[in-house]
């Protein structure tokens, strides 16, 4: 399969990663953030599993109030900074440390929260901040970074910032596009 987009050391693949276990199988680490069933309904029979067969470690994202249908060695939060909502998101980490973390920082839901965050705002509906990835990248095994739920690149960005080599698989083309104008920003270090 022809890549979506390939530039210096970046990947990118339009696709369903359940798909493409060959992109994912050479990975040293995975980064991701799948849809959450209790957010997108259209993803409520949405299957995770399929992340078993790849014996790395993983930063898995996933919702404060669902169930996380995977074993795991720790759980560490990302605290939204926020009063109302959900305050926090969990980050499964599976194959890998058994400390617990909390990282602070913004969610990313309009311009104004973006520019407190010291990011970009995409539009995605479930943007991660880069400072956060950056964060649990530099936690990880170093060598391959694979985000297979890409979503607006964020994952790419960090380990671009961090001097990493990664790949992201996203089934949506308009979020491959998105990542790629991001790519192609040259988005600096913070």
């Amino acid at each position: 399969m022809k890549p979506y987009y390939s530039e210096d050391g970046i990947t990118i693949y339009h696709g369903d990663c359940r798909d493409m276990p060959w992109v994912i199988e050479d990975a040293d680490l995975i980064v991701t953030d799948p849809p959450y069933p209790d957010w997108h309904q259209e993803y409520a029979q949405a299957d995770i599993g399929f992340l078993k067969q790849f014996p790395v470690q993983q930063f898995v994202f996933w919702s404060a109030r669902a169930v996380f249908p995977l074993d795991y060695t720790a759980i560490h939060i990302w605290d939204k900074r926020i009063g109302v909502g959900c305050q926090y998101e969990r980050i499964f980490e599976r194959g890998g440390g058994t400390s617990y973390r909390v990282f602070r920082c913004s969610l990313i839901n309009s311009p104004v929260t973006a520019t407190f965050a010291r990011d970009d705002f995409t539009g995605h509906p479930s943007q991660k901040p880069v400072r956060v990835l950056r964060e649990l990248i530099r936690l990880g095994r170093p060598g391959w970074i694979v985000d297979p739920f890409m979503g607006s690149g964020s994952t790419l960005i960090a380990a671009r910032q961090e001097g990493r080599k990664a790949i992201g698989i996203e089934i949506e083309e308009r979020y491959c596009e998105i990542a790629v104008r991001r790519l192609a920003q040259g988005v600096l270090p913070i």
